[in-house]
């Protein structure tokens, strides 16, 4: 895809939208825990909009430093007897000792929980901080899913990013650092947000290169808060097209109009990648359902009929 045209050039067509999907697409949502009741209201008011769609887990983030780490371990909880769906909780290394992390995994484990989201973390600054690991901590996350492993035989996830992390010095460190991970024992790889499809297609294949054989899937983001979006792909690495930017631009006071954008971006970008052999999804949905619904819809995922 031009970065310099963006998804909605002729350059690069979008497919057909498929009168069914010809194959059931394994996705996913992110979701962060609750801050106060207005939040709460909204995140499960999402939760019980996408649940229909099947996915095939459910994660809720870790706040920076492990700031939201009870909300977080509440919400995992909660989500596993309610919607009867798996749950995936989001453990990172930061400012906590192993047997403090190793605590919070066996918490875990013993409400159930069987996957787990395994990160380094943001440091308590937040992100775009230094980070400093724990001298009596888990220095990374490949470290950490070692650590995990030896607790109980978790399913693991973790971060890769198309664009390469903001702390590694280069692709090549970002790939070795991924299959690290890996090699200890990681499930699944989940990126980061990004929006040209080729730079995911190009890690993808330097992934394999390197041996990395789990699963990588996409971080989808719809976006319809452009600035932002735009702050946090400055902080974790992301790239914001100039094309996306064009989009946006003179809609901050055009809600409407935004949403039907971000669908279009986001359901262009997957449909690209699914063309290309993926065949799993992972959403941003920054705790609203109906962006996340719409673009499942057009991918023909869907509840099931009575």
């Amino acid at each position: 895809m031009s970065p310099d045209t963006g998804p909605l050039s002729v350059a690069h067509p979008p497919a057909e939208f498929p009168s069914r999907a010809p194959r059931r697409l394994a996705i996913s949502f992110e979701f962060f825990p609750p801050r106060n009741d207005a939040m709460e209201q909204t995140l499960w008011s999402a939760v019980h909009r996408l649940a229909p769609l099947r996915p095939s887990f459910f994660s809720v983030t870790y706040g920076a430093g492990g700031s939201t780490r009870q909300r977080t371990h509440e919400t995992v909880v909660r989500l596993k007897q309610e919607t009867g769906i798996d749950p995936a909780a989001h453990l990172t290394c930061v400012a906590a000792t192993r047997g403090e992390i190793d605590d919070v995994a066996r918490a875990y484990w013993d409400a159930g929980i069987r996957h787990v989201v395994a990160l380094r973390g943001d440091p308590p600054s937040g992100m775009g901080g230094k980070y400093t690991a724990h001298p009596d901590g888990y220095a990374n996350a490949a470290e950490l899913v070692a650590g995990l492993k030896r607790i109980g035989d978790f399913q693991i996830s973790v971060a890769a990013y198309p664009e390469r992390h903001p702390d590694s010095p280069d692709a090549r460190s970002d790939i070795e650092n991924l299959k690290r991970k890996v090699d200890a024992g990681a499930d699944r790889c989940i990126t980061q947000f990004f929006f040209e499809a080729d730079d995911f297609l190009r890690f993808r294949d330097q992934a394999a290169a390197a041996g990395i054989c789990a699963p990588i899937v996409p971080g989808i983001v719809p976006v319809t808060n452009f600035a932002q979006v735009n702050r946090i792909a400055g902080l974790c690495g992301a790239r914001m097209p100039a094309w996306l930017a064009d989009l946006f631009d003179g809609l901050d006071e055009d809600a409407e109009t935004r949403r039907m954008i971000a669908a279009t971006v986001a359901g262009d970008l997957c449909r690209r990648l699914e063309a290309e052999g993926v065949d799993a999804f992972h959403f941003y949905t920054l705790n609203r359902a109906d962006l996340t619904f719409a673009i499942c819809h057009l991918l023909g995922v869907r509840p099931a009929r009575a």
